[in-house]
């Protein structure tokens, strides 16, 4: 990874006044070790008139690795090729923000003894990184960074250059330059901004990210138009985590609104919160769902196919009447992250022993998913494309053969209801496609009739009486036996 810092100068104030700002004099090149690889710090150039201060990031995959996790337990995919070969020693990510904070801490800070009043003053500055993922493509580059009074030069990497017609990558060169804000300023938009535009953070995000973030955004995060977004993002999608920053965020516009101070006003704001009733967000109401359906057909070893992070894995664990719980995903990432949160290298034997992760395509047979009680396909089949349902069908229903399936899919009918998703658009950008209730119900029909099922369909979430509900859930059993019924057995 690499990325360069650039300023100009003059006689009175020289742009080599960087290395003091840095804290790394020009004349050197350092090294710094981290826990994941050698962060260098050198100056291709270090005049009057012009310096540039460099990071170069060498990246151990291995030491990245053996750092993220144990040995794990329940199949956890600790040795797959996939965490070796892949772009983090080149991409700018999550790594690079933290050398960044490890490297040039106290000019994070604005912190400089020695020029206190360069470090207080805007300098010109220029930063180049030649390799930054950007989920989102150029245009939430711009969204991200122009509002914080950079000029931004964004690039789409192509996939070849010898292969035009192959298109582009997920990758772009930025540039960023700017003459308003001070160097702290500037370190501080990129430690944030470069782990949200890879939308990949290669560790845990624990509660006290929270605290990092918003000393990060102090100043710049709570007014900024893509806030929800960046928080987000930075929280790695946890709920929780994203509720409390936005709190936060919330009580420090409201205390800059009456020039007063957060704590004045904290109380007031959470006495006020807990007033209101906050609505069950319908992915917890889906997984609620789903596990009804489970208990009412007496489902003790469970199939999540497409398991994804592990959300529903870790609401199967939490009872005992589902002995054996496996979740399965084609992504070797997804089930990483699912070992990491359900922490089974922590985990009991007992404990461990009823939970079991493994990666596996369902567009193929195998004969792993075989003698299961029931199979969860949640939020699933809109991720492949048409002509592959037929396989992901006979793999499940006409091979593996579970008692009970559980299917559930956006309902396309509601997305008018959504007041911040375009006309025309799909809810996720991966999505292949989103049924209207018939369609759903006569593709579930027909493939309960070719393999023997019966089915059977409920709402998931608010049941709108003119588009339904968000969430359409078909329940397919053959040879049902009820709760009650195995219980009496």
């Amino acid at each position: 990874m690499f990325l360069t810092l650039t300023t100009t100068g003059t006689p009175e104030n020289p742009a080599t006044d960087l290395g003091y700002l840095l804290h790394k004099h020009p004349d050197n090149a350092q090294a710094f070790s981290t826990s994941f690889g050698t962060a260098h710090v050198f100056y291709p150039e270090a005049e009057q008139q012009r310096c540039t201060a460099a990071l170069l990031l060498e990246v151990d995959a291995v030491a990245l690795v053996r750092r993220g996790k144990g040995k794990g337990r329940g199949g956890a995919p600790d040795a797959a090729l996939a965490q070796y070969v892949n772009d983090r020693p080149y991409a700018a990510s999550s790594l690079l923000a933290v050398a960044l904070s490890n490297v040039f801490s106290s000019a994070m800070r604005g912190v400089c003894k020695a020029r206190p009043e360069r470090a207080a003053a805007p300098l010109p500055l220029r930063v180049d990184v030649p390799a930054l993922p950007a989920r989102g493509g150029p245009a939430l580059v711009r969204r991200l960074f122009e509002p914080l009074g950079w000029t931004v030069t964004v690039e789409t990497v192509p996939l070849d250059t010898e292969f035009p017609e192959w298109g582009d990558s997920r990758y772009v060169r930025l540039a960023l330059e700017s003459t308003t804000l001070t160097l702290g300023e500037a370190l501080r938009h990129l430690y944030v901004l470069l782990p949200v535009l890879d939308d990949a953070k290669h560790y845990w995000v624990s509660p006290d990210e929270v605290d990092k973030l918003l000393r990060a955004g102090e100043g710049w995060l709570p007014g900024h138009p893509e806030q929800k977004l960046i928080t987000s993002r930075y929280l790695s999608r946890r709920w929780s985590l994203t509720r409390e920053a936005m709190e936060r965020l919330e009580l420090v516009r409201l205390a800059e609104t009456d020039d007063s101070e957060v704590e004045e006003i904290d109380n007031a704001v959470e006495a006020e919160a807990e007033q209101e009733e906050r609505p069950t967000p319908l992915a917890v109401q889906r997984r609620e769902a789903i596990l009804t359906a489970l208990r009412d057909h007496a489902a003790a070893r469970v199939l999540d196919l497409g398991c994804g992070e592990g959300h529903l894995v870790r609401e199967l664990l939490k009872e005992p009447r589902f002995t054996e719980i496996v979740g399965v995903d084609v992504s070797v990432r997804a089930l990483t992250i699912a070992a990491r949160r359900l922490r089974l290298d922590r985990m009991g034997e007992r404990q461990a022993a009823r939970v079991h992760l493994f990666q596996g395509s369902l567009a193929y047979t195998d004969k792993r998913l075989a003698g299961y009680d029931a199979a969860v396909l949640s939020e699933v089949i809109e991720h492949l494309d048409l002509p592959r349902l037929p396989a992901l069908e006979y793999a499940v229903f006409g091979s593996a053969r579970p008692r009970t399936v559980v299917v559930t899919t956006p309902n396309v009918e509601y997305n008018v209801r959504w007041e911040t998703l375009p006309a025309g658009h799909v809810r996720h950008r991966d999505h292949r496609f989103e049924w209207t209730r018939e369609e759903f119900r006569t593709w579930a029909r027909t493939v309960a009739e070719r393999h023997g099922y019966d089915v059977g369909f409920r709402p998931v979430g608010p049941d709108d009486p003119e588009v339904g509900p968000p969430t359409q859930m078909a329940v397919f059993t053959t040879e049902a036996v009820t709760e009650k019924e195995a219980k009496a057995a």
